[in-house]
């Protein structure tokens, strides 16, 4: 046998085993985001507004209300349009209700509930797109809708009978987060959000009729959950 043809042998050979290994490595799951990925996360929000309120007028200047947190799940979802900018839209709602504090409305206490909806659009900036460890932040713009408004019991009791509407709002948002691989493709995450929303509750009473106050809600919106890069 000659020199040859052991040659072309040994290469066939080497060929033959290294076929399953580039295989296997061409199979193996890239880490971190890339251009045209799509991000699924699920999260547990705490949504804690940094409420500033008008006077409630014109029949009670000087009472304020405040605003209670809210714990629901959320949704989102983001577009990698390159490796390093994404776009997040995110979808949730929450439940509030808002307290007198001072006066006549503070010893009736709670005055009215409302769900909110705020669909939230973000550009990100994702810092280490490649990496395990992704912080990013991000700005955008949000709406809110304000849904089933209710007067409380205690507040029907005291004026009669109520109507309450609650105006929708446009505003900015910001946004700084982290994502933590636990898996190629499932990871953990991190966000806070802070949302401009302002908003005028208009109370219709039976007995002191039309009542309004401006309400500057400007929540922080902490999340934590599961992501998974589709």
């Amino acid at each position: 046998m000659s020199i040859k043809t052991l040659a072309v042998g040994a290469a066939c050979a080497g060929m033959t085993f290294a076929a399953p290994a580039l295989a296997q490595t061409d199979a193996t799951p890239r880490q971190g985001i890339a251009a045209g990925d799509v991000l699924l996360r699920v999260r547990t929000i705490l949504v804690a507004p940094n409420e500033t309120s008008g006077s409630i007028l014109p029949a009670f200047p000087g009472e304020r209300v405040r605003v209670n947190d809210s714990v629901m799940p959320e949704i989102d979802v983001t577009y990698m349009a390159t490796d390093h900018i994404g776009f997040e839209l995110i979808a949730a709602t929450t439940k509030h209700h808002a307290d007198g504090r001072t006066g006549t409305t503070g010893k009736i206490g709670k005055l009215a509930s409302t769900w909110v909806l705020p669909p939230t659009l973000t550009a990100q900036y994702h810092l280490n797109p490649t990496g395990k460890v992704r912080p990013y932040v991000g700005a955008g713009l949000n709406y809110t809708i304000f849904w089933n408004e209710k007067a409380a019991d205690g507040l029907v009791t005291a004026v009669g009978r109520t109507g309450v509407h609650m105006k929708d709002s446009f505003g900015w948002a910001a946004q700084v987060g982290v994502d933590v691989d636990i898996t190629p493709k499932v990871f953990l995450n991190l966000d806070v959000k802070y949302i401009d929303i302002d908003t005028t509750a208009r109370l219709r009473t039976t007995a002191a009729g039309t009542q309004r106050v401006a309400i500057s809600l400007d929540p922080l919106v902490f999340g934590v959950g599961l992501g998974l890069r589709l």
